[in-house]
């Protein structure tokens, strides 16, 4: 087991912060977390490009570069693997297992479930310690009935763990637990259950998706509203000495 599959753990998951560039990265890694996810849709936001496009894949490998070699373990949100071949697939992964990638996240946006199995097994022969999240999305972009029979395709394929954006109902939380013998990765949601309840129900993963970029463009509008209406602004401010604290260290 490498070092990022045992952080999914029973009772005390995974909790996963994503950031979208080295300096959000950095300043998560600064609070103590020891393992870092991407977001696609900042990553591609950031970069004026559409997410879930297949639009971001040398941005993505960038980013991957510039934080696999830092002082925490990295997972890449790397949308469908930016490909419909599976062959292409396993070469970026191959990539992201190269520049220090602990693990990949991998959606299937509905499309044909043996494509994506097939992405999967892929992967995991091209870089077979790198850890697959599969992620289907049968919540966000379906009525939920498939989930079961997807997530089954694809550990079958080699998934060293499973995610189900959009799911919040306990009891099917509960159920999907017991139903797999691989890490279920939950999205954390303010409208569902608590860290803390997700704990209780088994969920080894527990992420944050580009929960963190899109309060951090609140942020900056609130901020600027604030100062055009001559208020202070609330929230915390780093300073500027903060900001070139997290920058990358030559060697």
């Amino acid at each position: 087991m490498t070092p990022f599959a045992g952080l999914h753990r029973a009772g005390e998951p995974l909790f996963l912060p994503t950031a979208w560039d080295h300096a959000s990265a950095a300043a998560l890694a600064a609070r103590g977390f020891g393992a870092i996810g991407t977001t696609s849709l900042g990553v591609a936001a950031a970069a004026g490009l559409p997410d879930g496009a297949a639009a971001t894949r040398e941005h993505t490998l960038r980013l991957a570069l510039a934080l696999g070699t830092e002082p925490f373990l990295l997972s890449v949100d790397a949308e469908g693997g930016f490909s419909d071949d599976p062959d292409e697939v396993g070469a970026f992964a191959r990539q992201l297992w190269a520049v220090g990638a602990a693990g990949i996240n991998l959606e299937d946006g509905l499309g044909p479930v043996d494509r994506h199995a097939a992405k999967i097994a892929a992967v995991k022969a091209a870089a077979p310690g790198l850890f697959v999240n599969a992620r289907t999305d049968t919540h966000w972009l379906g009525d939920g009935a498939e989930t079961l029979r997807r997530l089954d395709a694809y550990r079958r394929a080699g998934a060293d763990g499973v995610f189900v954006p959009g799911l919040n109902d306990p009891e099917q939380i509960s159920a999907l637990v017991r139903n797999f013998d691989v890490p279920l990765n939950v999205l954390h949601s303010p409208a569902g259950p608590t860290v803390a309840h997700l704990t209780d129900l088994g969920v080894r993963r527990i992420s944050l998706g580009s929960l963190l970029y899109r309060r951090a463009l609140g942020a900056a509008l609130d901020a600027v509203a604030d100062i055009a209406a001559g208020r202070v602004p609330g929230g915390t401010t780093p300073s500027y000495d903060d900001v070139r604290a997290l920058e990358r260290r030559p060697g």
